[in-house]
């Protein structure tokens, strides 16, 4: 290639860096975007597709129906946000309740939600669990695993050449980085690839969680005593895979702790 055109591929990448920008909700923090909404919600779909496909689902009526109330208050609370926190998504939301003794939860692009029953025996109260799936929509709404997949592309091939990948199809942009999206959209532990959330968007979706527990009229309050219960119940084992990139349980209560003013502006009980 010669000088002359790996510079302007070069700076093709900058300006198509530049044009990519977006800014997260709540906390305003600047974000790459090299994936669009349309693929991370088509990649968030196969994912779903997939886990379903490999998952045994609940069939208790009772827990499948306290999931499907809180994610229903939180995702309402999502597509009506206050001032100019965020953009309302476009979301079809679905849940799902996987029957499976392993504490964790996601919510994929386009409003695919799944609990595992293993994490109520710590969320153990309607307010827990709005603080699981309060993160876990957060992570959504700020577009995590489009904004990790794009830290993944430049530091695969570059940022010339992320630039010629923007100019990929839906379809075979899809097909080349779905295993890698399908672990950044928070479901690697379930389809076998580990590609974690950074511990900034943990705490970011954190933060932005309790807003939306805020607005669901659930207390944000509830956040810490979840976080000491998910401390207590860690102490001493093997720390669960999913947990293992996020914060610190102290780290994460104090940061709870000093965010908690700001989501109280929003809470209105129910």
């Amino acid at each position: 290639m010669s000088p002359i055109l790996r510079l302007l591929l070069t700076l093709c990448g900058l300006t198509s860096l530049l044009a990519a920008c977006e800014t997260a909700p709540v906390s305003g923090r600047s974000q790459m975007m090299l994936v669009s909404e349309n693929e991370e919600r088509q990649m968030g779909l196969q994912a779903y597709r997939e886990v379903l496909n490999k998952e045994n689902l609940s069939s208790d009526g009772q827990t499948n129906a306290l999931v499907e109330k809180v994610g229903r208050r939180i995702a309402a609370a999502a597509e009506r946000p206050p001032g100019d926190l965020w953009r309302a998504p476009r979301f079809r939301w679905e849940f799902k309740t996987v029957d499976k003794n392993e504490p964790n939860a996601f919510c994929l692009p386009g409003g695919k939600i799944v609990v595992y029953t293993g994490i109520l025996a710590i969320t153990r109260t309607e307010a827990g669990l709005a603080v699981v799936i309060a993160h876990e929509v957060a992570h959504a709404l700020a577009r995590h695993g489009a904004e990790r997949m794009s830290d993944q592309m430049v530091a695969q091939v570059g940022t010339a050449a992320a630039a010629v990948a923007l100019s990929a199809t839906v379809t075979g942009r899809s097909r080349t980085y779905l295993p890698a999206m399908m672990a950044a959209l928070g479901a690697g532990a379930t389809v076998g690839y580990l590609l974690p959330m950074s511990r900034a968007q943990e705490s970011e979706a954190d933060r932005i969680g309790l807003v939306l527990m805020a607005l669901a009229g659930y207390d944000p309050r509830e956040a810490v005593s979840l976080w000491e219960r998910m401390r207590a119940a860690s102490t001493g084992q093997k720390q669960a895979e999913w947990l293992s990139t996020h914060p610190s349980d102290s780290t994460r209560i104090t940061d709870i702790r000093r965010w908690l003013p700001e989501a109280m502006k929003y809470y209105r009980p129910q």
